[in-house]
């Protein structure tokens, strides 16, 4: 009589299964031996700690002297007293006739002696009054306008900018020493110095009551539209 197993009692059927799960213990337990460390116990002695004898060190204490500035040498302090007993000619001619209609002419200093230092060769830069064209400034930049033309040259090849000129305002209002300060070529300076030399005179300026030269700078700008 054959005998036969129950088909739940057959491994075969699992053989596959079985030899896989098998196959991944003993790779765990090869990677496990080899990650495994031992080490060897051994004694160490250990010495033990030293005590070191530490002194303390005294630092002398030093007190600095301090210098006395030098002495003061005396000086022998002399007052002398100067009689003031003089009166003061403070005398004021007041005209009792004079009303609210009376003309006051203009105050005029009275030098005793001329004054020295700025000879009449040399004009003066900053003046006490400094000399003006006729009609004040608009009238001065009103004449540059009409006067000052474009030359065409500068204007074909686009130059512009500012011509600086310098001149002496004589002691009769008339222009004299014409010369430039700053460049710009084209053209444009030779147009700046001739409209400066035809400008008509100026009111002179003066110091200390007297016409004098001054140097006056006059800046003209060339600018295209």
């Amino acid at each position: 009589m054959e005998i036969r197993k129950h088909p739940k009692a057959d491994l075969e059927r699992k053989r596959t299964q079985l030899f896989q799960i098998g196959m991944i213990i003993s790779l765990v337990l090869v990677l496990t031996a080899f990650e495994y460390k031992s080490y060897e116990k051994t004694n160490i002695d250990l010495p033990k700690g030293a005590t070191l004898d530490m002194v303390d060190e005294i630092v002398p204490v030093t007190i600095q002297k301090e210098k006395l500035p030098p002495p003061v040498p005396k000086v022998n302090l002399v007052i002398e007293i100067v009689d003031n007993s003089d009166e003061a000619d403070d005398k004021i001619d007041i005209d009792a006739s004079a009303d609210e209609q009376t003309a006051v002419p203009d105050y005029k200093p009275v030098l005793e002696d001329e004054p020295e230092g700025i000879p009449d060769d040399i004009p003066v830069v900053i003046p006490e009054f400094m000399p003006e064209f006729p009609g004040g400034l608009p009238a001065l930049y009103e004449f540059l306008r009409n006067n000052v033309k474009y030359p065409a040259f500068a204007k074909e090849v686009g130059i512009q900018g500012t011509v600086y000129v310098s001149f002496v305002v004589e002691k009769d209002g008339s222009i004299s020493d014409v010369q430039l300060l700053r460049k710009i070529g084209g053209g444009c300076d030779e147009e700046a110095v001739r409209v400066v030399k035809n400008m008509p005179h100026w009111k002179p300026g003066s110091q200390m009551g007297r016409p004098v030269r001054v140097l006056y700078n006059l800046p003209i700008k060339f600018a295209l539209r």
